[in-house]
């Protein structure tokens, strides 16, 4: 690894890999135990509408995600608010739609040659030093808004009908959380693709669940263990040629599947053992 960071491009990724790791570890952690991680998908998919809306528009890719996946977020949040009963029907009608739209975009758009899978699947040793201040600026709003919200945040994610009589203004918490995924979607989507951010905002914190006992333990770890993921990940793609994303991406689902086969072999040895 001391090799690889030799190159610059080795450098801009992993630090693009760190600070992605501190935003999806914070705000994954509010997503797993909130149980939204069906609509962090939806917004991560639906963000799809926004690229091909950019490149038909002509303005950043990233502008167009961003402003997309937010608005599909407030939509998909605002109509599982009303229907509970189909929430999960709604959100795959919106993650739809915006695939849809985006590949609708991009078919109109005159001579497009952009690479789709870049977006599809990450890119993250294409990382400009542009989008590196990007990222510290998304994780500065992420910071700040789960230190200066943690208690009522901690509220909403373990009661939320006993924070709201207690006067936690909880329908608002919940749309700042989906405005503050779809913002670390975006981030993340430069790092592992449109396809695969969903796993780094759960895989580290479902481990992390089991190491933490508070729910700001629970993002620290998931912050550590992103982190291991990621440069365990690119040191892997760089020794053996392979795709950065999807490399971090097994590193840790690897990482969870061995996890849960350790907790297995521990727990039916105590069993056997009484």
């Amino acid at each position: 690894m001391i090799e690889a960071l030799q190159f610059e491009f080795m450098q801009n990724a992993l630090l693009a890999g760190l600070l992605i790791s501190v935003a999806c570890g914070i705000i994954g952690s509010l997503v797993v135990v909130n149980r939204m991680v069906f609509i962090s998908g939806g917004v991560a998919h639906a963000a799809y509408g926004g690229i091909g809306l950019a490149f038909f528009l002509g303005i950043p890719p990233l502008l167009g995600a961003g402003l997309f996946s937010v608005a599909a977020a407030f939509l998909m949040g605002a109509l599982s608010l009303r229907h509970r009963h189909r929430t999960d029907t709604i959100i795959g009608a919106v993650w739809a739609a915006g695939m849809a739209a985006g590949i609708i975009f991009i078919d109109m758009t005159p001579g497009y040659g952009a690479d789709l899978m870049s977006y599809l699947f990450g890119s993250i040793l294409t990382v400009p030093k542009t989008d590196l201040w990007i990222m510290l600026g998304i994780d500065a709003v992420v910071i700040a808004a789960a230190a200066g919200l943690y208690k009522q945040f901690l509220a909403m994610s373990y009661d939320e009908e006993f924070a709201s009589l207690r006067g936690v203004p909880v329908k608002p918490l919940y749309f700042l959380l989906l405005v503050l995924a779809s913002l670390t979607v975006v981030m993340t989507m430069r790092a592992v693709g449109l396809i695969l951010v969903i796993a780094l905002l759960t895989v580290p914190q479902f481990i992390a669940e089991r190491w933490a006992k508070t729910l700001a333990g629970m993002m620290v770890f998931s912050c550590i263990f992103g982190s291991i993921f990621t440069v365990l990940g690119l040191w892997l793609s760089f020794s053996l040629n392979l795709t950065s994303g999807a490399s971090i991406i097994m590193v840790a689902t690897v990482t969870l599947f061995v996890w849960l086969a350790v907790e297995y072999a521990v727990k039916s040895l105590r069993n056997h053992a009484d």
